[in-house]
């Protein structure tokens, strides 16, 4: 049952795209109503799944009100969904949270508190690996505890199932629609815009690694990432190079050291 013990506090939107997720949304979802921070709502916007994700959903919408479904009417990609379900968010604070990851319990709690206190409007956590059997892979942690812009050009350190925004300190937030990083060009662009984003070094999310997700292709992410440099933040050949670089040393040795 829904404990209603911080209506006091300000109302939280989760900002949840679902495409095909039958396999682990009820993980999702339950991890959510496991939070000891109750004043949330649940926005999932279903990307036009062809399995029973839908189903699944309406299950617990019965259970809770806070959940929250809307249906695309032709598959659009996270970009889209994600844009979706903000604009019908009516939270002051952000948080997002994809159709295969988790939280911790005290996630939301914390990350508020952490917020509230130091008078941040933008903030992220460590983070867990695991893989699609639910094993964990590797812990995320040594994250900068603050980056700007120039430093997120280098080095995207956001997850995004960890970040919080305050939307009355950002202002309205929308992302760019392309395949695949869009959520590393709207943490770009609320930096550019002077906000420096901190971290509540603290493991408080669940990172589900699925198989032959865009996510997990090496090569494409780095044309992307490219394509980020060029396109978007519209950045000179030489600073593009050069942020690349990092871009693909701090890849490589992450993955040295996850093997």
């Amino acid at each position: 049952m829904d404990n209603r013990k911080n209506d006091n506090k300000p109302l939280i939107s989760i900002i949840t795209p679902a495409y095909n997720s039958e396999r682990f949304i009820r993980d999702t979802v339950e991890s959510v109503l496991r939070q000891t921070f109750t004043n949330w709502e649940m926005i999932i916007v279903d990307d036009y799944s062809s399995d029973q994700t839908i189903e699944i959903i309406k299950e617990y919408m019965e259970q809770d009100e806070r959940i929250k479904l809307i249906q695309l009417e032709r598959n659009s990609g996270p970009a889209v969904a994600r844009n979706t379900a903000m604009e019908h968010a009516r939270g002051r604070y952000f948080a997002f949270l994809d159709s295969d990851d988790q939280w911790l319990p005290e996630k939301l709690e914390k990350q508020l508190t952490f917020m509230e206190e130091n008078d941040i409007a933008f903030s992220y956590t460590n983070y867990i690996k695991i893989n699609e059997r639910g094993e964990e892979v590797c812990s995320v942690g040594n994250i900068p505890p603050k980056v700007n812009y120039h430093q997120l050009l280098k080095e995207n350190v956001i997850g995004c199932l960890t970040v919080m925004l305050d939307t009355e300190k950002t202002g309205k937030v929308k992302m760019v629609n392309i395949r695949s990083r869009q959520d590393y060009v709207l943490w770009l662009s609320i930096c550019k815009k002077g906000h420096t984003a901190y971290c509540l070094q603290e493991v408080l999310s669940v990172y589900r690694v699925v198989e032959n997700s865009l996510s997990s292709n090496k090569i494409k992410m780095a044309k992307q990432n490219w394509k980020v440099y060029r396109e978007i933040e519209k950045l000179s050949l030489l600073k593009s190079t050069w942020y690349f670089l990092f871009y693909v040393y701090f890849k490589i040795k992450k993955y040295s050291v996850e093997s």
